[in-house]
């Protein structure tokens, strides 16, 4: 078997040499214009903008701070400047139904021409109607109907005095009406003469005074038809000026909208309801109960809310737009998206109308793009419903959520739905957009277009500077000083360092800023005219000098023996093993202790974490592999007889991963061929069935921190970790892990098999079979064989008791 040497430093760390940047500083390069490392997502951009199909939406996913918003607002927004400008949309008095407000649509612009137009309207029949009203010629014509009717009273009140005096009656008005008394001699009897007449006499003027006051009575009752003929008279009067005076001014309206009939159909309700309420305009009374609402409405609607009814609420105004408007909504709601319709207190009482309805980002972004933070809207109760049957009927229908659960208790308006053509661009993480693909039938309807971000891109020359450029045009746009070619190459050492790959450099243009500003600062606080790699490598360590105190813990108690992990000597089935802290933004490594035990049994290997419920199914399944292995090699025409069990010791938490395998199975073949495992080596890596050592996750932090605990402990020159040489690759460690590893003080083995791990671990030969199919005696192999075939002989012998032994085992 091929012995395994340790890694060459240089193979530890793959270091970028600012030789190689054809620069001195970023202020030399050009500002990139290119999108870098995201050929397939920009292609899926301009697939889901370009084709206007209902349904396809686009859904950005990729890892956070990876700088999708960012490039997918500026793609949409070059795109969006090319487009139409999309209409205005107003909503107007429905003055048939008025809980059900009709919707306008008007070129770009027009809504608040419409909304200027209205106002100067009612402002100017507010002077006009007045002074038609008060001019001469309606005055002599309103005076001339009053006296007619007054000419006509008097006139039939004369005759019926003339009729009345001619029969000796007297025909007298009085302040509470008419009366009749008899005439003698020109003069009204009192009621003494009168009763002293002869009873003949009385009786014919009585009589007679009947037959007037018949008389009178037919003249009184034609008077309240007088009345009214001269009260239509009047209201004709009223109209014909009223007509006159409005059509002067809604005829300078007409001519800015002959292109809209709808819009002509509006102004002629509001002309014939003018005509109908003209008194609201001639003596305004309402107290201006509406005034809170501030600019919000007209003014005049605002002193007179009686005017309100002729309003124009302008939702939608894209007057100042230079294309399709771009809209990212940050807190979408199900108001702030779909709309929303606000209420007032008025007298006790919660009132709305049409001018209190209020857009959602839908009606901004329609006839262009919606952008929405994924996690946000699903967090927001019923935005999302909101969304999807907007989209899924093509309409914006203003809506609160009361009313879609049908428990409104406050009166409410049913506004006319509008139509809408957007694009909704949903950005988020792969979970989200999987999740909602699987849970959520609709989503794929609706969300046809996948925007999938690269994590990372391939290192080379070629992408190096272009990752140059990128730090130069982000240090412009971010006003830092330049970044000296050494920091820039410390910044892409620090780039592949976070995507855990020597061959990538990471696409997260979140984390890549927050450095340049960091460096920037410690550059400025220098008094630097440039930033130096030092500036860099300061912010780095400031970063980790943050976030670190949990691990400088964890360090601490081991170095004082709280927890315990050895440095130095021999211990049978243990193993010093390795997992991973991940705290969010920072990541690091913990040396835990690993130790198996065995005794015969019938084949089990327990996993101690399992048993507990603190091992996750990838940690279960990684033992159950390492059993199966256990069985394929040194069981196979025997049975398994073994009971082993396996913890991590000291753990407190759950246990994840597969990463821990190599290390158990180490530790087992320790505990079965009792030779010792090596306290200055840890272990690392997963094994298959086949016995081959696979890839793991956080190498570089897992090797650093058995660096740091063997650090503090002493270095001896046999400290070390193993490692699957397929993780080679991901080798960036850190400056003085490289130093030492290349003075000789620590080491770093690649291992393909699980042998190759046994031979480093015990300093013992792993053994292979020979031609007759057997381990060598002393090797790690033939005594884990032999052992096994012990266990099997004395499960046997255990089998042949006596019958009265057994039972007598059996009672105890």
């Amino acid at each position: 078997m091929r012995q395994v040497l340790p890694l060459a430093a240089e193979a530890l760390c793959r270091r970028c040499d600012p030789e190689s940047l054809p620069f001195g500083s970023t202020s030399e390069l050009e500002d990139l214009t290119e999108i870098v490392g995201q050929d397939r997502a920009v292609a899926a951009i301009a697939f889901g903008i370009g084709i206007r199909r209902a349904g396809y939406n686009l859904f950005v996913l990729g890892p956070s701070a990876s700088g999708k918003h960012t490039i997918v607002r500026q793609y949409v927004e070059h795109k969006a400047r090319a487009e139409p400008i999309p209409s205005d949309w107003c909503y107007v008095n429905n003055f048939t139904e008025p809980h059900k407000p009709i919707a306008l649509e008007l070129p770009p612009g027009k809504g608040r021409r419409l909304h200027d137009d209205v106002e100067w309207l009612l402002k100017e029949l507010r002077v006009v109607l007045p002074a038609a009203f008060a001019a001469e010629s309606y005055r002599a014509r309103k005076e001339a109907i009053e006296q007619e009717l007054k000419d006509r009273q008097a006139k039939a009140f004369e005759d019926l005095g003339e009729k009345a005096r001619s029969r000796g009656i007297a025909l007298a008005r009085m302040p509470v009406g008419f009366m009749l008394a008899p005439l003698k001699e020109d003069r009204i009897l009192p009621p003494e003469e009168f009763q002293a007449l002869e009873e003949k006499e009385r009786q014919e003027i009585e009589s007679k005074t009947a037959e007037m006051r018949t008389e009178l009575q037919s003249v009184l009752d034609q008077v309240p038809e007088w009345e009214r003929e001269s009260r239509g008279k009047l209201k004709e009067l009223d109209e014909e000026v009223t007509v006159l005076a409005v059509e002067r001014a809604v005829d300078s309206l007409l001519v800015n909208y002959a292109a809209l009939p709808r819009v002509i159909e509006h102004i002629d309700r509001v002309q014939q309801d003018v005509i109908a309420h003209v008194g609201d305009f001639l003596n305004p009374s309402e107290p201006p109960v509406l005034s809170i609402l501030g600019g919000r409405l007209p003014g005049v609607l605002v002193d007179l809310p009686a005017l309100r009814r002729y309003g124009v609420n302008v939702v939608i105004d894209h007057g100042d737009e230079k294309g399709a408007p771009v809209v990212y909504e940050d807190h979408p709601s199900h108001p702030n998206v779909v709309g929303s319709v606000e209420h007032i207190a008025q007298l006790g009482t919660l009132v709305t109308d049409f001018l209190l309805i209020k857009p959602g980002a839908l009606h901004r972004a329609n006839g262009g793009y919606l952008l929405l933070d994924a996690r946000e809207l699903l967090l927001q109760p019923y935005a999302w419903d909101g969304v999807k049957q907007a989209l899924r009927s093509g309409k914006i229908r203003v809506q609160s959520v009361s009313q879609m659960l049908g428990i409104a208790s406050t009166v409410t308006l049913d506004p006319d739905p509008i139509p809408l053509d957007v694009k909704v661009i949903l950005l988020g993480d792969r979970l989200t957009y999987y999740l909602l693909d699987l849970l959520d039938p609709r989503f794929p309807e609706l969300f046809k277009v996948a925007v999938d971000f690269e994590d990372d891109i391939d290192r080379s020359p070629e992408s190096d500077l272009l990752f140059s450029r990128l730090i130069a045009t982000m240090a412009r746009r971010e006003k830092l000083l330049p970044f000296a070619k050494e920091a820039v190459a410390r910044v892409l050492d620090q780039s592949a360092r976070s995507c855990g790959d020597a061959e990538k450099l990471s696409m997260r243009v979140g984390l890549l800023v927050d450095l340049l500003r960091e460096a920037d600062h410690w550059a400025r606080e220098g008094g630097r005219q440039a930033v130096a790699s030092t500036d860099v490598q300061r912010a780095i360590d400031a970063g980790i000098e943050r976030a670190n105190r949990l691990q400088q813990r964890i360090y601490e108690e081991i170095r004082r023996g709280t927890v315990l992990i050895d440095t130095s000597g021999e211990r049978v089935g243990q193993v010093n093993g390795l997992s991973i802290v991940d705290l969010g933004r920072y990541v690091f490594g913990r040396p835990s202790r690993i130790t198996a035990r065995v005794r015969p049994g019938k084949g089990e290997v327990v996993d101690i974490e399992r048993e507990t419920e603190l091992g996750g199914p990838i940690h279960s399944k990684g033992v159950f592999i390492l059993s199966g292995l256990l069985g394929s090699r040194y069981a196979t025409d025997r049975p398994l007889c073994l009971s082993a069990s396996l913890v991590f010791e000291q753990s407190y938490g759950p246990v994840e991963g597969d990463s821990a395998s190599l290390a158990e199975f180490v530790a087992l073949l320790s505990a079965l061929s009792e030779l010792p495992v090596r306290q200055c080596v840890a272990v690392t890596g997963s094994v298959n069935q086949q016995g081959q050592v696979q890839a793991v996750g956080g190498v570089n932090e897992k090797i650093e921190s058995f660096f740091d605990v063997c650090r503090a402990a002493g270095l001896t020159g046999e400290q070390g970790i193993v490692i699957p040489a397929s993780n080679r690759k991901h080798l960036m460690l850190r400056a003085d892990v490289v130093e030492e590893a290349a003075a000789g003080r620590f080491h770093v083995w690649p291992v393909e098999t699980v042998d190759q791990a046994v031979e480093v671990a015990t300093a013992a030969p792993a053994g292979e079979r020979d031609a007759s199919g057997k381990y060598p005696d002393r090797s790690v192999n033939g005594r884990v064989e032999a052992r096994l075939a012990t266990f099997a002989e004395k499960l046997r012998d255990f089998g042949r008791v006596p019958a009265g032994a057994a039972g007598m085992v059996n009672s105890l």
